[in-house]
């Protein structure tokens, strides 16, 4: 799995070649949830209730370097790592 992000036990990926529209993935504790990049919200999965405002809070930080790692993603080219939530 491309790994884009890890912070407080959450791990952010993205996967190349993916359906649209333009989402990313949040494993947290086993589970695992599906976000869309913009406007950033939960689309499918679930996580812990806290997980899913962190990674909505880091998402809506980074939409931009979320939506620069679609389009690569979606051209099959490496991702960009992203800060972390601090």
């Amino acid at each position: 799995m491309p790994e884009i992000c890890r912070f407080y036990g959450i791990v952010i990926f993205m996967y190349q070649n993916d359906h649209e529209p333009g989402h990313f993935h949040a494993r947290y504790a086993g589970r695992t949830a599906v976000f869309s990049v913009g406007p950033v919200e939960m689309i499918r999965g679930s996580i812990a209730a806290r997980a899913e405002r962190l990674v909505i809070e880091w998402a809506t930080t980074h939409e931009r370097d979320l939506q620069i790692n679609w389009r690569l993603a979606r051209d099959l080219k490496e991702l960009n790592k992203i800060a972390p939530l601090e």
